[in-house]
């Protein structure tokens, strides 16, 4: 494996955003990009699911990337949105410096996975970036939030128990693009509160646009909230890593 760490993808204000790079000793390779959770409030990208991720798909032909992103107090939305636009967009124009990398998956759980959803429903994060050389051929949705997030509703002065769906909801831009690429989302079932019924419901909201159906896969867990993200198989590999490897080796060209 190569790795690669704190490399500066963009500076806001008085920050540089870094990411890390895991890569396979590999000729060619598709790379994963994982958005860590923490509520928009804390993680960071090198923590315990990004170490197992690192840990299990450099070894099985897959890159990975870490990204880091404004986060509160010093944020407000959409500061972490355009952060994580601002490092999948880095990625696809210099990942190749690295290696031969053929596709790009984004990702990730929690907060994170909010983020994964809306940069795959609203086009208007990427469109304010530029052009992606490195095509995006899918997303890992792993247990986000698609109504407004609680933490937006708090810098709001709102309940964080609303189930808000304006401009900063992933479920409110399903249905403006014609389509999707796979996607895959993943939900527990004793996960937050109302996190896996809003789970169905984006699930429900795809299938009634008629979006491919073939290209929706959908795992449900077991146990809490992402808990599955810190735990390991019978095998020791971290069980996300299995999951986020075994579709992307199922997405075709």
């Amino acid at each position: 494996m190569k790795q690669f760490c704190d490399i500066p993808f963009v500076k806001r204000e008085e920050e540089e955003l870094a990411l890390d790079l895991y890569l396979p000793d590999a000729e060619e390779f598709d790379l994963f990009i994982y958005l860590h959770g923490g509520g928009l409030e804390k993680g960071k990208k090198h923590g315990v699911p990004g170490t197992m991720l690192a840990n299990y798909l450099p070894a099985h032909g897959i890159g990975l990337a870490c990204l880091s992103y404004r986060k509160y107090p010093n944020a407000k939305y959409p500061d972490f949105v355009e952060d994580a636009a601002a490092g999948v967009h880095w990625i696809s124009n210099h990942i190749r410096e690295y290696g031969n990398c053929r596709r790009i998956f984004v990702g990730g759980s929690s907060a994170g996975g909010y983020l994964s959803m809306m940069l795959c429903f609203d086009r208007r994060w990427y469109d304010a970036c530029g052009e992606f050389p490195v095509p995006i051929a899918g997303y890992v949705h792993d247990a986000g939030q698609p109504t407004c997030h609680f933490n937006v509703l708090r810098e709001r002065g709102i309940d964080t128990r609303r189930m808000i769906i304006d401009d900063s909801a992933p479920l409110y831009h399903i249905g403006t693009l014609p389509e999707y690429p796979p996607m895959l989302f993943l939900v527990s079932d004793n996960d937050r509160e109302n996190r896996y019924e809003q789970t169905q419901l984006v699930l429900s909201t795809l299938k009634h646009f008629r979006y491919d159906e073939s290209k929706i896969f959908y795992r449900l867990m077991h146990g809490k909230h992402c808990a599955y993200n810190k735990t390991l198989d019978e095998n020791g590999n971290g069980i996300l890593a299995t999951i986020v490897a075994e579709f992307i080796n199922g997405v075709k060209f």
